[in-house]
């Protein structure tokens, strides 16, 4: 655990310390968001936070390789989890930078998405098997692999890019995905006496370690956004520790049945369900008034929000939760026996969540938000 938490340590702080210095590069290079209608930020902010992140995993790949059983690790022979991770990751930070600068092409980029996912096939990071409801794996030849893998890898990454809509939001989603793919992946190890150090637990401690790092320039009011620097970076880490991560367990040898098998398969579309729902209703509602469905509005889940009352950051922090939510409770469905108990919670939470949500928040006599500290006229910006 030491191990994991130096370069959690190593990634948060030189993410953290580098994002002012990308801040004011961004400035110069001009890589900045202006307001559109639709936006609800006022002002222009820099983009291209992404290569704080970068620079943190860069960090904390250095570190690791210090460590003597971290390098074994990142080169088991089979995989090479350094080199995927500098090749795969540069790519699409340079494909970033560009869009976040000059706004390149959706085909521009679904390229290079699609490059980075054969980087990381070329360097062992593939799913070979999945889980079947029998308890079985099914392996997969690499005419089947191959393309299972890049649509993960591209399908991860434009979740997240779609994610990044308000302030704070994609990296507090992905860092709240990367510390339960974490938790999954060492707890079950250790509970069922496996090695605890693995690619797929140092990738998801280095993602989350970039994550926490970021979000306190981030959080509403941002002083600079990720850009798709930042998110398309994130979304490709989470999809190298989700793909190896599948098929790692052999579910004859854990204790708590076949659920903790088919985590890794369900923890991101669980982290993207709200989003996704967010999405498919914005697609539905603007077909129905005859309109293209790629047609922007102001009606999202954080606009609805908004309009309930609730502030900038409350809204941001009610998706926190239910992302939140819904990763604990597939993680504790993985570790504990007591699966009612656990969907027992889960349901309590859920509903407290949904009574806090739909409640218009009360506010003093002086219009000060009790909850977060704003006022009404006086609210940070948001991006949508």
């Amino acid at each position: 655990m030491r191990e994991y938490l130096l370069t959690i340590l190593v990634a948060a702080l030189v993410a953290y310390l580098l994002t002012p210095s990308v801040r004011r590069f961004a400035v110069w290079f001009g890589a900045q968001a202006v307001p559109r209608d639709r936006d609800v930020h006022v002002i222009p902010t820099p983009r291209l936070g992404g290569l704080a992140m970068f620079g943190g995993m860069l960090a904390a790949l250095v570190v690791a390789t210090g460590l003597p059983e971290m390098r074994k690790v990142l080169d088991d022979g089979d995989i090479s989890v350094a080199k995927a991770l500098l090749l795969s990751g540069g790519l699409i930070v340079l494909i970033g930078i560009a869009d976040d600068r000059w706004e390149v092409d959706a085909l521009t980029k679904f390229a290079g998405q699609v490059a980075a996912a054969g980087i990381f096939i070329m360097q062992g990071i593939q799913i070979y098997v999945i889980p079947l409801p029998t308890g079985e794996s099914l392996s997969l030849p690499p005419a089947y692999g191959v393309p299972l893998t890049v649509f993960v890898v591209v399908a991860t990454i434009n979740a997240v890019n779609f994610i990044d809509g308000l302030d704070g939001l994609a990296a507090g989603v992905v860092g709240i995905a990367a510390l339960a793919l974490f938790s999954y992946a060492y707890l079950l190890s250790r509970t069922n006496g496996l090695t605890t150090l693995t690619g797929a637990t140092l990738i998801a401690a280095i993602l989350f370690g970039m994550c926490a790092g970021f979000l306190p320039h981030n959080f509403s009011p941002a002083k600079i956004f990720m850009g798709d620097t930042g998110s398309m970076l994130i979304g490709l880490l989470l999809s190298a520790s989700t793909i190896m991560l599948t098929g790692q367990f052999d579910p004859a040898i854990l204790a708590n049945g076949l659920f903790p098998f088919f985590v890794p398969v369900l923890l991101i579309p669980a982290v993207a369900a709200v989003p996704f729902m967010d999405m498919l209703l914005a697609v539905w509602r603007r077909t129905n008034q005859g309109r293209s469905p790629f047609s922007p509005d102001k009606q999202h889940l954080h606009h609805r929000l908004l309009q309930l009352g609730h502030s900038t950051r409350r809204a941001v922090l009610i998706m926190y939760f239910w992302v939140g939510l819904l990763a604990s409770g597939l993680v504790g469905l993985a570790l504990f026996d007591a699966a009612w108990i656990t969907l027992g919670i889960t349901l309590l939470v859920a509903t407290a969540g949904v009574v806090l949500m739909i409640r218009k928040p009360r506010r003093g006599r002086s219009g000060i938000d009790p909850g977060t500290g704003d006022h009404p006229a006086q609210r940070p910006p948001m991006r949508v």
